[in-house]
Formats: C-alpha cells, sequence, structure tokens
C-alpha cells in the first residue's frame, strides 16, 4: 500500500493565527485517518531546514512513497528549495483555506505555497496541488488523486522494463532508445534474446503446465479453431511471460511476437498476452516499449484492464481499434457471447495462440500513446466511447467514437508528429490524471 509522508511546516515565531492553524492540523489528522494511503507524519515538528532535513531523512527511512507538504500558516519560502535538494520525486503541495470570519488574515496558506509552487517549477522540481479544507470529500479526492499521481510519476522512473528481441521488423518507429527511454522517463530497459525467450518457454516443467490448464480451462473460453492439443503450449507462453515478470522483476514487457514465435514455436503468444493483461500485466505485442510504458503507467494509475491495439482505420467520428488477437477479457462481450472471446488461429498464416473477440459496446475508454520523436517524449490522448462494429472482423475487433473530435484531422496531425501506430485502450475516462501525469514527466502533450 502507498505511504505518504506528511509534512506540516511551521515557522520560528508564531504564524498568522496559530489557533487556526492547529484548527486545520486537526482536520487534516481526521481526514487522513481514512485516507487511501498510509499518512506517516515525522514526529519533530518542522520549522526550519535542520528540522525539514530530519524530517525527510525520517521518512526516507520509513520508504514513503511521495511527500505531502502543507502549511497551516505561511512558512519560509527557503524550505521549498531546501526540498529540492532532499527529495528527488515529485511533491504533493496541499494549501488550505482561511477562517471564514474575521476580519484579519488567518493564515496565508495558499500564497505560501504558491511560492513553493513557482519556486519548485523554476527548479524544474515536478508537484502537484491540492486546495481544500480538510475533512470535504471534494479535498479528500484530490488529495488522494495528487498522491496517486506522484507516487505513479515516481515508480515509473525507478521501473524496469523487459524487451524480447526488439521491434517487429519493418517498425523501425518503434525502435526503443534505452538511453533516452531512462532519461526522459525513468524506466530501465532490460532485453532478453529470443532465443533465450524459446528456451524459457520449451523449459516450463509439464506440472506447471497441468496445472495451468486447469486455471484456463476454468475461464470458459471456447475453442475456435484450435484444439486441446494447442493449449499446452499457450500456457507455456503465458507462464514463460510470467516469470519475466516475477523472476526477473520486470514492470513492463515487450515481446517480439512476430514472426518469430510462430516460425520458431509454431504458435503465437497472444492468448497468454490476454491473460496477462487481463491480470493487469502491462504487457506489449510487437516488441514495442513504448506501448508497454503506456501500459505499465495505466496499471500504475490504477485504471485497471488495458491493451495495445492498431488504430487500423477511421472516419470523421470513429477509429477502427484492431489487433491480432491479445485484448484483456474485461474489456470484450463477455465470454460465451456471439463474439466474446474464442481461443482461435490467426486470421493469416493459420497459426493457432490468438484471442477473437469484439469489444464491449457502450464502455468510456481512454486511447493514449507515448512516444519519442525529436528528441523528447510525447504523449496523444483521447477520451471516447465504444460502439457496435460495423463488421465483423477476425482477432480484436471494436470501434471507438471520438464525440467533437475530427478523428481525420486528428490523425494527419498526430503522423506528422511521428506518432506510431499502437495505441493504449483502458476503461474509463483518464485523461485529465494523463496529462497531470505527462506534465509530472515534462512530456509534451500533442493534440
Amino acid at each position: 500500500m502507498t505511504t505518504a509522508g506528511i509534512l506540516v511546516l511551521g515557522r520560528r515565531r508564531p504564524g498568522f493565527d496559530p489557533e487556526w492553524a492547529s484548527h486545520i492540523v486537526g482536520r487534516v489528522t481526521e481526514q487522513l485517518r481514512s485516507a487511501a494511503f498510509v499518512a506517516l507524519r515525522p514526529a519533530a515538528p518542522i520549522v526550519d531546514e535542520a528540522t525539514l532535513e530530519v524530517a525527510v531523512v525520517e521518512c526516507q527511512s520509513k520508504g514513503v512513497d511521495t511527500l505531502v507538504v502543507l502549511q497551516p500558516t505561511m512558512s519560509d519560502g527557503n524550505l521549498a528549495v531546501a526540498l529540492d535538494r532532499l527529495w528527488t520525486g515529485p511533491l504533493v503541495l496541499w494549501a488550505t483555506p482561511e477562517r471564514p470570519d474575521g476580519s484579519m488574515i488567518s493564515s496565508c496558506s495558499l500564497v505560501g505555497t504558491h511560492v513553493f509552487a513557482s519556486t519548485l517549477r523554476q527548479l524544474r522540481h515536478p508537484f502537484e496541488l491540492v486546495y481544500g479544507m480538510p475533512g470535504l470529500s471534494e479535498t479528500a479526492a484530490q488529495l488522494h488523486a495528487a498522491v496517486r499521481l506522484a507516487v505513479a510519476a515516481q515508480r515509473l522512473r525507478r521501473s524496469k522494463v523487459g524487451l524480447v528481441g526488439s521491434h517487429a521488423p519493418g517498425f523501425v518507429n518503434m525502435a526503443s532508445d534505452p538511453f533516452e527511454l531512462r532519461q526522459q522517463l525513468g524506466p530501465q530497459l532490460r532485453q532478453f534474446g529470443l532465443h533465450e525467450f524459446q528456451d524459457l518457454v520449451q523449459s516450463v516443467a509439464a506440472a506447471e503446465v497441468d496445472k495451468d490448464l486447469a486455471t484456463f480451462r476454468e475461464l470458459g473460453i471456447p475453442l475456435l479453431d484450435m484444439t486441446e492439443s494447442d493449449l499446452p503450449l499457450a500456457s507455456r507462453y503465458y507462464l514463460a511471460m510470467k516469470h519475466l515478470f516475477i523472476t526477473e522483476g520486470i514492470d513492463a514487457l515487450a515481446v517480439r511476437c512476430w514472426p518469430e514465435c510462430p516460425s520458431m514455436l509454431g504458435q503465437w503468444p497472444y492468448v497468454g498476452m490476454a491473460r496477462l493483461a487481463t491480470e493487469e500485466f502491462p504487457i506489449a505485442c510487437e516488441g514495442d516499449v513504448d506501448g508497454a510504458v503506456c501500459c505499465l503507467a495505466g496499471a500504475l494509475l490504477e485504471f485497471g484492464q488495458g491493451y495495445l491495439s492498431d488504430w487500423l482505420e477511421h472516419d470523421r467520428s470513429t477509429i477502427t481499434l484492431w489487433h491480432g488477437g491479445n485484448a484483456c477479457l474485461g474489456l470484450c462481450e463477455a465470454v460465451g457471447a456471439e463474439f466474446g472471446p474464442r481461443a482461435a488461429c490467426h486470421f493469416n498464416n493459420r497459426k493457432p495462440g490468438v484471442l477473437d473477440a469484439n469489444l464491449k459496446a457502450g464502455v468510456p475508454i481512454t486511447l493514449f500513446r507515448f512516444w519519442r520523436c525529436d528528441g523528447e517524449y510525447r504523449l496523444m490522448v483521447r477520451e471516447a466511447s465504444t460502439i457496435q462494429p460495423r463488421r465483423l472482423l477476425r482477432g480484436t475487433n471494436g470501434l471507438a467514437e471520438l464525440p467533437g473530435t475530427d478523428v481525420a484531422a486528428l490523425f494527419e496531425e498526430l503522423c506528422h508528429a511521428g506518432m506510431p501506430h499502437h495505441v493504449a485502450v483502458f476503461g474509463g475516462q483518464h485523461a485529465a490524471t494523463l496529462r497531470r501525469l505527462a506534465r509530472l514527466l515534462n512530456v509534451r502533450v500533442m493534440a
């Protein structure tokens, strides 16, 4: 569970209204008792740089994920510079209101927080803002969102992304630069050879495969043109990829799934990928490392299940979302429905190992993509809703409607911005959250 260090900044001399400050701190303490994260407040009061350093060191020693900084009365602006020195991750600045009655200024909390925000921005130190009275549901929601964003950005910068092989042939636009990735977004790239992965798939113990086959059958997914004899290899793929997550400490994984996987082993890994995506493991097809980072961002921000799709075609208001058969079950029609998930052979080379399914209609979704162009990372994000596909396509098939967006014009703009053809698809409306994450990561939001 997330732990936030709560830094209540005081002053050497009394503040504007010590009684009001005490009231605010009491309300903060009460709100944090029911917070969606663990709140850790250092024992000693913070009144200057020396006591601030002691408090931050205590938070670091106890493994806090982020720091929430409050000024019940306006603190010393020099502490903002000290915070930049002591804490490298994003901060959450929480300003509280003035006393609603009386003619005297009671706290200047917002002014003090504004000083900190301006200073930190000029130091290029990322932060999130919260403004509201402690104890109100709206304030609690603001705080939870800000902490979640700060922690997600911090964890992304400490993450490790695995790559099996490289990008798929011809998809040079998805080539990953491990140094740019590390310097700009934070993840370390850990590469595994295709033959190393093949050996891992083949080395999975038969007893593990048998146990997993029972788990797969409990999902109730019918076989379309796969056979029972194809299922053990599908389980081996699933278990091998899961092994990389767990044993190698990978936070997200991109796999060069074609042409080598079906040619080397006789089967696609998409059934296994779909299962992992359903379990909220961030996984990407075709060696798309930045696509895997998109899925990791969705996981860190608690968006639920998501996967990567091609932007197959569009008109002025809709995008056809299609891929060979790797979508998470939670976004698809129900198992057993006419167009629900079915274990199938690939539409093109007739090799087994994909899931044919339509996306559920009437579901709010978010489409987004991080990518690198002109020496910088960029973000595209759009909210949409799924509607009934106009035609049946083998593989994963969905139709997204984007009200108020000229999709054709958007597509042209994104092509000129260098965006690759994969987009991450997650349930829910998350555009505002992703834009805030981009700001924390110093990523430019496009379109």
